[in-house]
């Protein structure tokens, strides 16, 4: 397990962490998420050892980590780090050799991802005559190479289209598959919820919310959504008079839609009951927030 605890970063008076508190698991996916400025890459840079903490610790299998566990991590910076005028297979040996592999293990390797990362055909080409999606992609195989004991990518699908997003999904989900503990940073949200087994959420620089997905969207308490649909007449109803139920707290009303949570049980049936009364009831169900509208909640 990678973990922090405490982690406080300081550049001249600006505090840039603020007592971060951080679990990575052996085994599942765990979405770094937060504005610009939030300080995920600097706690990324931190667990790497490319900066130093101000205060507080970084842990690898709950003992202070050390340069030789870096070592074994894979790490990819937000900022493309590799070589732009070398070849893209010549690199990436080059990068597992780095790691401790040999030769001829580091070419299987890199072979197998870049055929993984559909770049088989561009290995001798130079990296900087690749697209920057492709490019991405190479930076994601230079974090893979050596078979890492975690892995932390700052922005893994920036610039990725549709199919490479499947196919860097993949990759990450066997590194899980074979216990790996796996964090990314990421502004795509909906890919967070698809993929993440678990989220952190940082707001200037501390931890505002943490959990798993469906944890986070359970933070708000259960939420109904009801529609309704014309009378007798042809009106669409108005579900305004939802306001006037005792323990209902009206969360958004548009004409015959609402969304609403109840803060006494019982409540939603004398919702659902006052409403088929007045007409017919098109919908009414459980309303889960995405993980947009959690994100938004409590960074707020």
């Amino acid at each position: 397990m990678l973990s922090a605890r405490g982690l406080v970063r300081r550049f001249g008076d600006a505090v840039v962490l603020d007592g971060v508190d951080l679990d990575v698991l052996p085994g599942r996916m765990t979405g770094f998420v937060g504005a610009n400025g939030a300080g995920k890459t600097t706690t990324m840079r931190i667990l790497l050892g490319v900066l130093a903490p101000s205060a507080g610790e970084v842990c690898w299998d709950g003992r202070p980590v050390t340069a030789a566990d870096r070592r074994d991590m894979g790490y990819m910076p937000e900022e493309r780090g590799l070589y732009p005028k070398q070849r893209v297979a010549e690199q990436l040996v080059h990068l597992g050799r780095l790691h401790g592999l040999g030769t001829q293990e580091a070419r299987a390797s890199v072979g197998s991802l870049l055929e993984r990362l559909d770049l088989a055909g561009r290995a001798d080409d130079r990296l900087d005559s690749l697209s920057l999606g492709n490019q991405q992609r190479v930076q994601v195989a230079a974090a893979l190479v050596h078979g890492p004991s975690a892995l932390v990518l700052d922005e893994p699908f920036s610039g990725l289209d549709p199919l490479a997003v499947d196919a860097m999904a993949s990759l990450l989900r066997e590194e899980v598959g074979r216990g790996v503990p796996v964090l990314f940073s990421s502004h795509q949200l909906d890919l967070v919820e698809r993929l993440c087994d678990d989220v952190v959420v940082l707001a200037q620089g501390r931890r505002v919310a943490a959990g798993t997905v469906p944890e986070l969207r359970a933070r708000g308490g259960a939420r109904t959504r009801l529609e309704v649909g014309p009378g007798a007449g042809g009106d669409v109803g108005d579900l305004g008079w939802l306001r006037d139920v005792a323990g209902v707290d009206v969360l958004d009303v548009d004409g015959p839609r609402a969304l609403f949570t109840t803060a006494e049980p019982g409540a939603d049936q004398r919702v659902l009951a006052e409403a088929l009364r007045r007409g017919p009831v098109r919908a009414f169900a459980p309303d889960e927030p995405s993980l947009s509208e959690v994100f938004r909640e409590v960074v707020r």
